[in-house]
């Protein structure tokens, strides 16, 4: 599809677990590991949001398992990290409006099914932990670019439970001395992002728009920003995170490109690289959203070698031939 740009780690005869394996990042990650020689891949999914055919190709690997599983339930999660080496999770109910409109079911998936895997993966006494922590959780604080220490209220229940997730992980690695590295991630997009369903991303639905040749809605007056991040940086992020030796505290890194980019501008650029002239229609801006996000990326460089190989620009390019191709 395109070609990794970061340096390959040696994972021959490694096993590793990724939860929300046909999921968006997920089966990104997954494709990664197959295709640079892991020697296991397993999946625990329950479909609730993952796709059979984000992993449809993957099938045939003998390297490949799913354990079709709920992270609600404390004996899926143990039977699918059982044997593992390494264990990326990154199950969950994303969306804040998902989240507002119901808390409950976010509350459960995300802090009850992380804290099964957590136990899970304790137990297992496996050699990494990396999962998927959310800038969300910077909540209101206001400071440019956001910084791992500082963070504001949460303005969501989703930001709620993934600011649990860190606080989780943070009791586990002072009370059981099991250590993990927690991705920040700021607003990833890339090939299998789906478009479709009232809580899909924005990047998704603009390109869907422009393939339609169609004016996309953009919720307030299209200056918010977000530091855009292409899915292959956060795969790296991940594999790096994961094969880091040494921890001897829990850590929270930002998973970022370090750029900001508003809704305007990147209508602009998803428009001029489709040849339209079409003007997007305004509308009220959604409960719960920050008005800017920037990263800094640095303690990620430093932690765990962290180095973002593709642009916002490469990543739009990229997705869109996915979406041209697979729409």
């Amino acid at each position: 599809m395109y070609e990794t740009k970061h340096h390959r780690e040696d994972l021959t005869g490694k096993s590793f677990l990724i939860t929300g394996g046909a999921g968006f990042i997920g089966s990104n990650l997954v494709e990664y590991l197959l295709k640079h020689g892991a020697g296991k891949v397993r999946i625990l999914d329950n479909f609730s949001t993952g796709s059979h055919e984000n992993i449809a190709q993957f099938r045939d690997n003998a390297a490949f398992e799913i354990v079709e599983g709920d992270i609600r339930s404390l004996e899926d999660c143990r039977l699918a990290v059982a044997g593992i080496d390494y264990v990326s999770h990154q199950a969950a109910l994303g969306s804040v409006p998902r989240s507002i409109n119901d808390p409950i079911t976010s509350n459960e998936v995300n802090i009850s099914g992380f804290l099964n895997i957590l136990v899970a993966a304790r137990d297992e006494g496996v050699n990494g932990f990396v999962y998927a922590a959310s800038s969300s959780t910077y909540g209101d604080h206001p400071a440019l670019p956001k910084e791992e220490e500082n963070i504001g209220n949460p303005l969501s229940p989703y930001a709620v439970t993934k600011y649990v997730n860190e606080l989780y992980a943070s009791v586990f690695s002072r009370t059981y001395g099991f250590h993990t590295i927690g991705l920040r991630y700021f607003n990833v997009f890339g090939p299998r992002q789906n478009p479709k369903g009232p809580y899909a991303a924005v990047i998704p639905l603009f390109i869907e728009s422009a393939l339609k040749g169609e004016a996309p809605f953009i919720n307030g007056d299209g200056e918010t920003s977000r530091d855009f991040t292409f899915v292959e940086n956060a795969v790296q992020a991940n594999i790096k995170a994961l094969l880091t030796s040494g921890l001897n505290s829990n850590e929270v890194i930002n998973i970022a490109f370090g750029q900001r980019t508003t809704l305007n501008e990147l209508w602009d650029r998803i428009a001029e690289r489709t040849g339209l002239e079409i003007k997007p229609a305004y509308r009220e801006e959604r409960r719960g959203d920050v008005k800017h996000s920037l990263a800094s990326i640095q303690k990620a460089k430093n932690l765990v070698g962290y180095d973002p190989g593709f642009s916002v620009l490469e990543g739009l390019d990229i997705s869109l031939n996915w979406y041209k191709n697979n729409s």
